[in-house]
């Protein structure tokens, strides 16, 4: 790419960032802060986007757009060229305005809108078969063949029923007529009774096999037809497998030592072992490769929503995210080899200097207040956590031991147990939906309503794990709220959950169709803060020995 063309979108920062000290590492994409040069770059590309007349796209943010709303995922990536020269670049994910390429924003890995690539023209190939397919299948003359076919087996069937019914009756006056012949007279009329039984019995063979051969030629003329379908299917089948092949190896990617891989030996490697749709698109994976293909030095990068939040996720305007991991872990994994990255937040244990408090404790229960960002159990890559503590704590304690978790950012209160049966009581409890438990949060937002239920289904969004989304097929999440104060711009509620699925308090009050306010410092659908404020604060439940209840609640701390 020529110097003015890159020119074009490195986009010098207009303010003086002289001052401000550049990172020692890149930024880890999928767990960061952004850094304070790709703040910048990101309010400037907002700005732009604010004030833009490039294109037309309806973000879902004005009443007077027109069209389907669509919010989008946008990247900045700092970068240094070969005069030290500071700038940035932009990038959007997928397609804007129905177009790959906009003056402000790098170009994609690999066109597939491109008008003389190969996509548009193979995939016109495969739009003529499918139109062909569908006119052949939904043809007049399929089917009338179809009609008169089916015609047939009904004529068929009800005309040998009719004569099955009437051979039935002649054969059961042939029996009465034999019962009432003396053995003489029925030794002259058995021949004769033999025929009818006989003429029956072919009448029946003959209609079968007349109906049969007009049946098998009505049925040969729709296999012709069906079989040039069927043809044509096994066609479309081999060039959409060799489109897709193609397109795997036309996306090649660049790491920072200038080595090449394509998408599907990227994804070979990988657990899924398979590109899912739209990987490639990302903004990220755009910013880096524009970058080593225009010898332009990496130093931070950040994503951020912009636009309408779609239904089925929680997605806040403006708000920075991580790249999505589906999609974009196994590309970044190649591509930001050679770069000094900064070391995955996730892979450091955060309860390492934190006290566990035992707030109660007999013969058989414990409970514990659990810090915030603290593990309930032992996860891939760190070990310390509460039931791990405990285990340390009381070696003698058999069972299971922790009878339900906590999210790892949710403080509050935990059950454990010291005897697989309390256990065994403690938990039946749980899944009866007799305990009760109440948590406590303060809401970005004020809310409307004093009290409510939320009813939002809710699965794994599989290509941003740990996120949920809401969706028609996921498991049914219900939880009830009350409203306790106003502080601020900020609401404090209790939470009832009915139901315990994976983050279900923080997707309700999250999402635009539950309080539309999400949990202050929810990293995950909100917006970080010190710490997540969501706080398990009661617990009413029956002791597993006095067979009396109890109550335990701790207030929370924030």
């Amino acid at each position: 790419m020529g110097q003015e063309e890159n020119l074009f979108y490195f986009h010098r920062f207009s303010q003086d960032v002289s001052e401000i000290e550049l990172p020692e590492e890149f930024t880890f994409p999928f767990c960061y802060e952004p850094h304070p040069l790709a703040e910048i770059a990101a309010k400037e590309l907002q700005d732009y986007l604010e004030k833009q007349t490039d294109f037309q796209h309806n973000f879902g943010l004005s009443n007077n757009d027109a069209g389907l709303e669509i919010g989008k995922m946008f990247g900045v990536l700092v970068v240094q060229n070969n005069q030290n020269e500071l700038g940035f670049l932009c990038a959007f994910s997928g397609k804007l305005a129905n177009s790959n390429h906009h003056k402000y924003f790098v170009p994609p890995v690999f066109d597939l809108l491109d008008l003389n690539g190969f996509f548009l023209a193979e995939e016109e190939e495969l739009n003529e078969l499918n139109r062909c397919i569908a006119s052949m299948e939904e043809s007049s003359s399929l089917k009338v063949l179809k009609d008169r076919l089916n015609s047939l087996k009904r004529t068929s069937k009800n005309e040998l029923a009719d004569i099955k019914k009437e051979v039935k009756n002649r054969k059961k006056e042939r029996d009465e007529i034999r019962k009432k012949l003396s053995e003489n007279e029925l030794f002259a009329k058995e021949e004769e009774l033999k025929s009818q039984s006989i003429a029956d019995s072919y009448r029946v063979k003959n209609t079968k096999a007349k109906w049969q051969e007009n049946i098998s030629r009505a049925e040969k003329e729709i296999a012709l037809i069906q079989d040039e379908i069927n043809h044509l299917k096994t066609i479309r089948k081999s060039k959409s497998a060799d489109l897709q092949n193609r397109i795997f190896h036309a996306y090649s990617f660049l790491n920072f030592n200038q080595e090449e891989r394509s998408l599907l030996s990227v994804f070979q490697q990988d657990v899924i072992g398979f590109p899912p749709a739209g990987a490639g698109e990302c903004a990220a994976p755009k910013l880096l490769q524009f970058a080593y293909l225009n010898e332009l030095k990496p130093i931070a990068m950040a994503e951020f929503w912009w636009g309408k939040s779609p239904l089925s996720e929680v997605r806040q305007h403006k708000n920075f995210y991580p790249a999505c991991k589906g999609k974009c872990e196994p590309i970044l994994g190649h591509m930001l080899k050679g770069l000094k990255v900064a070391p995955n937040p996730l892979l450091v244990n955060p309860a390492e200097k934190k006290e566990l408090e035992i707030i109660y404790e007999d013969e058989v229960l414990i409970l514990v207040n659990k810090p915030a960002e603290f593990l309930s159990v032992p996860g891939r890559t760190i070990s310390d956590s509460v039931l791990s503590r405990l285990k340390l704590l009381y070696p003698e304690a058999t069972g299971p031991i922790l009878v339900h978790r906590l999210d790892m950012s949710t403080s509050g209160i935990l059950i454990a147990t010291k005897t697989e049966k309390a256990h065994k009581f403690v938990q039946k409890q749980f899944i009866n939906r007799t305990i009760v438990k109440r948590y406590e949060a303060l809401l970005d937002g004020k809310i409307a309503n004093e009290s409510g239920e939320i009813r939002l289904p809710l699965e794994q969004d599989y290509l941003n794990r740990p996120r949920q989304k809401v969706t028609k097929n996921g498991k049914l999440a219900i939880t009830l709220f009350e409203t306790i104060t106003f502080e601020e711009n900020k609401t404090r509620v209790y939470f009832y959950p009915k139901t315990g699925r994976t983050h279900q308090l923080r997707v309700h009050a999250a999402h635009q169709n539950g309080l539309n306010a999400p949990i202050v410092g929810d990293d995950l659908y909100g917006t970080k803060a010190h710490r997540l404020c969501l706080h398990a604060g009661y617990v009413k439940f029956i002791h597993p020995k006095s067979k009396e209840w109890i109550t335990f609640e701790v207030k929370a701390d924030f």
